[in-house]
Formats: C-alpha cells, sequence, structure tokens
C-alpha cells in the first residue's frame, strides 16, 4: 500500500496540502544550501547595516575605557610628582636643620669652654711665671699645673704666640717693635704674655713684640 492511499484501507487517497507540501520543499532546499556553503563563501557575504554599526559601537566602547584609564594615569603620575617633590624639600629642610644644629653645638661648646678658661686665665699666668722661674720641675705643684693644662687641652684650649710666627693682628697683640737680625720682619721676636684660645674662639690674644730691621 502506497503513502498516497488512505491508512483506513478505503482505497481512497488523500489529498496532499500543497502549503504543506511547499514549507517542506523550503525546508529541504534550505538544509542542502548550508550543506552547500564554504568557508569561503561565509567570508565573503556581505555585513549587514546593522552588524556594522554595532561593531563600531563595540570599538567606540573598547576606546572609552582606554582614554579614561589614560586620563587616571597621567593624575596619578601628577600626585606622585608632587609628593616626591614635598618629600625632597622635606629632606633639604632636615639637612640643613642638622647642619645648624651641630654648628650651633660646636659654638656653644667653645663658648662655654671659652668663658670657663676666661676664668681660669690668672691660674695659668701664674704657672707660665712660676715656670719661667724655674719653680714647676719638680714637685706637687708641678703635677697640679701640668693635670690643669692638659684637662684644658682635651677641651680643646690651645696657647697662642711662639716666636718666629708671622705677625697676625686676629690674634697678636703688639706692645713694641723689636730691631733685631735673629728673627725676620714681620715675625714675633718675643712673647709677652701668651694668649688662649678655644676652637675657633680667641679667648685672649697673646702680647708680642714685633721683629724689625735692626
Amino acid at each position: 500500500m502506497s503513502d498516497s492511499e488512505n491508512p483506513t484501507g478505503n482505497g481512497q487517497s488523500v489529498p496532499q496540502d500543497p502549503d504543506h507540501s511547499a514549507e517542506h520543499a523550503q525546508q529541504a532546499d534550505g538544509a542542502q544550501g548550508q550543506e552547500g556553503l564554504t568557508v569561503d563563501d561565509i567570508l565573503d557575504t556581505p555585513q549587514s547595516q546593522d552588524a556594522g554599526a554595532a561593531d563600531a559601537a563595540s570599538l567606540q566602547g573598547d576606546a572609552a575605557p582606554a582614554g579614561g584609564s589614560e586620563a587616571q594615569g597621567s593624575e596619578a603620575q601628577k600626585l606622585a610628582d608632587e609628593r616626591l617633590e614635598e618629600l625632597r624639600r622635606l629632606q633639604a629642610e632636615f639637612v640643613n636643620f642638622r647642619n645648624r644644629t651641630v654648628r650651633e653645638k660646636d659654638q656653644l661648646r667653645d663658648f662655654v669652654s671659652g668663658e670657663m678658661v676666661a676664668a681660669l686665665l690668672p691660674v695659668l699666668d701664674d704657672v707660665d711665671a712660676s715656670r719661667k722661674a724655674g719653680d714647676l720641675g719638680e714637685g706637687p705643684f708641678a703635677a697640679i699645673a701640668a693635670k690643669l693644662e692638659e684637662a684644658l687641652t682635651k677641651k680643646g684650649l690651645t696657647r697662642i704666640g711662639e716666636v718666629g710666627e708671622v705677625f697676625d693682628p686676629n690674634i697678636h697683640e703688639a706692645v713694641l717693635q723689636q730691631p733685631t737680625q735673629d728673627v725676620a720682619p714681620d715675625h714675633v721676636s718675643m712673647v709677652l704674655r701668651s694668649g688662649f684660645k678655644v676652637g675657633n674662639k680667641v679667648v685672649r690674644a697673646a702680647q708680642v713684640a714685633v721683629a724689625t730691621q735692626p
């Protein structure tokens, strides 16, 4: 029995629906057309306007965040440069403060030591006079004088005034001029009273005689 015959077996044929047959034919043609497409056929298919517009919008959407990231990166770099400049300025200020503090500390130490030496100048003069007189050769007084001078030397005490030094009005006080051939002119020919300085601070200038041509 054929497909067109009545399934009830009465021998009458069933008429076919023309729309239904056409739909089956189109589906069959579409399936055959899809099976026959190649990769080249798909790539060569022209893109619709809607698809092109969608791609352009997608590209613009991707570009917008990149521009925003670049702007944020520029702001962050600017802020980092400002903070670095502030740190450098603070470091320079700290270095200047530290150097100034060290300098002031040294000046204060020299000032205090100078005041102490100034108070002991009469004692030091007596020590020098006793040494010139030969009274400090031996004995307890000589040991005390040596310990005193040693302690003051550790505090930065320096004697000023030696025969043969170039005369310097900053540390020497010229009391007289002495014609002599033993010392070059404008040099110290005799020390009348020793001077002292602590560090760079002159506590007392040395009283000296200045040599001249005989």
